[in-house]
């Protein structure tokens, strides 16, 4: 059974690069070590990096719900970045909405945290709360501020217009190609993605794909550096049993928000056409999508073997992925999938589309790491039915997978690349007049 020995350890595993020996994770401010060079080391293009003179840096994150992250990729992504640049010794204030959650005063992980603002709708949560957290960055006067996602590209030239800071943006995806938007809000976020293309002094993308899209649509320097995984986590609760009715090793796992283009509909049509007595667990919530959710139970009918969990996360999330037989990832939009990384680093057999960002993560189709035609029911029926019948071969394959994922995927890699780039950027103290006016002629 994938994971299995993951189940019935009782132990916790810290993170990994939180061990700065100067630093209180804890702590709203965190300590700032002496100033050092960041050693020259070579970038993903294989070109040796210079050195850059170590400075501690004001840094805004925006766009994200909030952290501590409970769902969504793009706060599990700013928690692991945010947490990891506070550890070296910057101060990183992190924007968070009042509804995601509670949000810890003395700030989490070494991060400040500040809520803002915002109209809890479908069209206007998003950019609403992107504005009110900018104009409250722009009086922390930050060195950086950091986008995240497209939509907050239509704020973005505030702070590169009315203040000296430095603004980047994380392209997680292509979001006006989402079909949960109608016509209108794809026409406000084809603007968002024009934006996004020339108005931050830099573009990062998670996905090799995202980074050449921007370089061919806009012609402007795009830095590649990808999402990252943590190690699986031994699962110390025992919970999926007595709540949802699934034994370990006895079910398929789908892990995401319930959004059209996540292609559940798709998934739960193939499996009620699988002969197994496993169990499918669809572990998720609406994202303002009340009525495809709605739908995706009508699809489920009375099968029994298909279980929706509801949002999960922390110790109740790991003890789903451990006890797993295998992940499907269906998506038909993507930018660089999370969910798909930490089924990997649980050494869970996937299945996913053959789009690009998923072809990026699993090189080909082998053992341990399947592909289907995108869209493709039928073929999917095929994947799944060839995958149950050889579960052994394909836990085998998925352990080499899953060492090949963590090795690659590195949140302290991102991080410390993330942070050569800020230092690159942000202008030099005392040099700040200047250098705003060398980036308006970006």
């Amino acid at each position: 059974m994938a994971g299995a020995d993951l189940v019935t350890q009782g132990v916790n595993v810290a993170h990994p690069d939180l061990q700065a020996e100067d630093v209180d994770q804890h702590a709203a401010s965190p300590a700032i070590p002496r100033q050092r060079l960041v050693p020259a080391r070579r970038s993903r293009a294989g070109v040796a990096d210079s050195a850059v003179a170590w400075r501690p840096l004001r840094i805004a994150m925006i766009g994200q719900k909030g952290i501590p992250a409970t769902y969504g990729g793009i706060e599990r992504h700013v928690e692991e970045m945010a947490s990891r640049l506070a550890s070296y010794g910057h101060e990183v204030t992190v924007y968070c909405r009042r509804s995601y959650g509670e949000t810890p005063a003395d700030g989490y992980r070494g991060v400040r945290l500040r809520q803002t603002h915002t109209i809890a709708s479908k069209h206007l949560d998003a950019i609403v709360h992107a504005a009110t957290s900018t104009m409250a960055a722009m009086t922390a006067r930050p060195d950086i501020v950091h986008y995240h996602g497209l939509g907050p590209a239509l704020v973005a030239p505030l702070p590169r217009a009315l203040s000296r800071a430095r603004v980047v943006l994380t392209v997680h995806g292509l979001d006006n190609q989402r079909s949960k938007w109608g016509l209108a809000a794809r026409a406000v976020l084809g603007s968002a993605h024009w934006f996004s293309g020339y108005v931050p002094h830099q573009r990062v993308a998670v996905s090799q794909g995202l980074a050449a899209h921007y370089s061919a649509r806009f012609g402007r320097p795009t830095t590649y550096i990808p999402n990252g995984v943590n190690p699986a986590r031994p699962a110390r609760t025992r919970q999926i049993r007595e709540r949802f009715g699934l034994t370990p090793g006895g079910y398929l796992l789908l892990v995401g928000r319930l959004v059209p283009e996540k292609a559940a509909d798709l998934l739960i049509r193939a499996f009620r056409r699988t002969e197994t007595p496993m169990r499918l667990a669809i572990v998720g919530g609406s994202s303002f999508t009340d009525d495809f959710v709605d739908r995706l139970r009508r699809e489920a009918g009375a099968d029994d073997r298909i279980v929706f969990t509801g949002f999960a996360y922390g110790d109740l999330l790991a003890e789903l992925y451990a006890g797993a037989a295998g992940f499907v990832q269906p998506s038909r939009l993507e930018g660089l999938p999370l969910t798909l990384l930490e089924a990997a680093a649980y050494r869970l057999p996937v299945v996913a589309s053959d789009i690009a960002p998923h072809v990026e993560v699993l090189k080909a189709d082998a053992a341990g790491g399947r592909l289907f035609r995108d869209g493709d029911e039928d073929d999917l029926v095929r994947v799944l039915t060839s995958l149950l019948a050889d579960l052994p071969g394909e836990r085998a394959g998925a352990v080499a997978l899953g060492e090949r994922i963590t090795s690659r995927y590195s949140w302290d890699t991102a991080a410390r690349e993330l942070e050569q780039l800020y230092l690159r950027l942000a202008p030099e103290p005392g040099r700040r007049s200047r250098a705003r006016q060398a980036g308006a002629a970006d």
